[in-house]
């Protein structure tokens, strides 16, 4: 089981780490190619769109021709995307590569999930897997600033993008050892994939234009009309469709629809106060790339820790409290956080706080997916994982649009100048950020299961074993 076990965590790994690995790499990428700085956001925007917007069509696709199958064919995307990347001439080359990496992580990421009740049976080994999972889904930002760091210091940044080949290379290898799952009857509902995927295409712009430019954006706000057009039409279209792409009644268990939510909401408050207290450590701290890098290490040890823990404690109690328990422990880092001030105090403020939230995080990552995943019928199993993903993702970029919007908006109108104006800013962000991981608190006290969970062998159902070899 280790083999199966390694190729699903690293490639949540590969997928998750491109979130923030390329971004230690765009002041030498501007260098090079004497970029405009409102084009060099896109190196990094043109991922998460294509992989927020893409990540429920990855999802259902996988259902339909296999989950298996989808893996592979989206490492191999990732992989040859990579490789364009690194080679490319010039930036608009380097941001097409980037989309097309995101819309193979947003094949790779939900199968990987849905593939681990497939090739763990046995409910503690699925357990420790999605533990690794959940782990990656943290760590892996962490991992991809201090990876950036030493590739583009050490080599030059076109590693930042070769690195991956040789993993997903390995990765695809060992794809060979997950046990294959069935390929259900049904047709992919292509009015349905092309609404969808258009209303999280103008929704995930929209938000990361927001970033960009504040929230008084004009083109924002008509992007989320947009958005809210599309997916409303959407909906209309999936009630009545013998073939959704999204299945509704996927949001009749008040506790997986809850899962969502609760998600959306975790997810932004520690990628926020991640992107903010980065910026405090380079503007502020004065800290290189490496060393900021390396300052987040408690982060991935907190995350380590929850994602470790909330398996046993799941064991005893119910998704609703171990949730609200890491949403809260968030909160409260976030609020410490928010005590800094203009000299920095690494010991006694930001490593405390930075553990914090990532136990927290890991705590409720675990927790989130397993109310949201676990006794899903095997022919839903790759789209619920897809939107747990798209929750997830959604949320970080709401995290980095919201909390940056209020950290930019308090240091231009505050009366201080100089650092105290970038502290303020920061300050006020921080607590916005935790005022929301309290709020996700109390959503999943509100919504989610308070039992243990337990194996709902009805609603999985039973494929025998040529069935599934056949599938692949």
């Amino acid at each position: 089981m280790l083999v199966p076990l390694f190729v699903i965590a690293t490639a949540q790994l590969m997928v998750v780490l491109d979130d923030s690995i390329v971004n230690i790499a765009l002041p030498s990428i501007q260098s090079e190619f004497d970029v405009a700085p409102t084009l060099l956001p896109w190196v990094v925007n043109a991922y998460i769109l294509a992989f927020g917007a893409l990540l429920l069509l990855g999802g259902r696709i996988g259902d339909l021709w296999g989950r298996k199958r989808t893996l592979q064919a989206g490492i191999a995307v990732f992989v040859i995307a990579s490789l364009v990347g690194g080679l490319g001439l010039n930036v608009e080359t380097l941001i097409a590569a980037r989309a097309v990496q995101g819309f193979g992580a947003a094949m790779a990421a939900p199968n990987a999930l849905a593939l681990i009740a497939t090739t763990f049976s046995e409910r503690k080994l699925r357990d420790q897997a999605l533990s690794l999972y959940g782990a990656m889904s943290g760590i892996g930002i962490v991992i991809g600033l201090l990876l950036g760091g030493v590739l583009t210091d050490l080599l030059d940044w076109r590693w930042v993008f070769f690195i991956n080949v040789p993993i997903g290379l390995v990765v695809l290898l060992g794809t060979r050892t997950l046990v294959p799952a069935a390929r259900h009857t049904g047709r992919l509902n292509f009015p349905g994939a092309v609404l969808g995927t258009a209303g999280m295409v103008a929704l995930v712009y929209a938000i990361t234009r927001f970033g960009e430019n504040g929230f008084a954006d004009p083109v924002a706000y008509t992007l989320v009309g947009m958005a809210a057009v599309l997916l409303i039409v959407f909906v209309r279209t999936q009630r009545s469709s013998r073939n959704p792409l999204v299945p509704l009644s996927l949001f009749h268990d008040r506790n997986r629809a809850g899962a969502y939510l609760t998600m959306l909401a975790l997810a932004i408050g520690p990628m926020g106060t991640f992107y903010v207290i980065t910026l405090y450590m380079q503007q502020l701290a004065g800290f290189s790339p490496l060393r900021t890098g390396l300052s987040w290490l408690p982060f991935a040890v907190g995350i380590i820790l929850g994602a470790g823990i909330a398996p046993r404690v799941l064991l005893k109690t119910g998704p609703r409290y171990v949730a609200a328990v890491g949403a809260l422990l968030g909160a409260v880092g976030a609020f410490w956080f928010s005590t800094m001030t203009v000299e920095p105090s690494y010991w006694t403020v930001m490593a405390p706080a930075m553990l914090l939230i990532a136990l927290g995080f890991g705590l409720g990552v675990i927790a989130l997916t397993q109310a949201a995943v676990y006794g899903v019928a095997s022919d839903r199993a790759g789209i619920a994982s897809a939107l747990l993903n798209s929750a997830q993702q959604i949320g970080v970029a709401l995290g980095l649009a919201i909390l940056a919007g209020v950290a930019a908006s308090i240091t231009a109108g505050t009366s201080e100048t100089g650092p105290q104006a970038l502290v303020d800013g920061y300050s006020t962000a921080l607590v916005v950020g935790a005022g929301i991981l309290f709020a996700a608190a109390v959503l999943a006290l509100l919504t989610l299961s308070g039992r243990v969970s337990v194996e709902e062998h009805a609603a999985q159902e039973s494929e025998p074993t040529h069935v599934r070899h056949a599938g692949q």
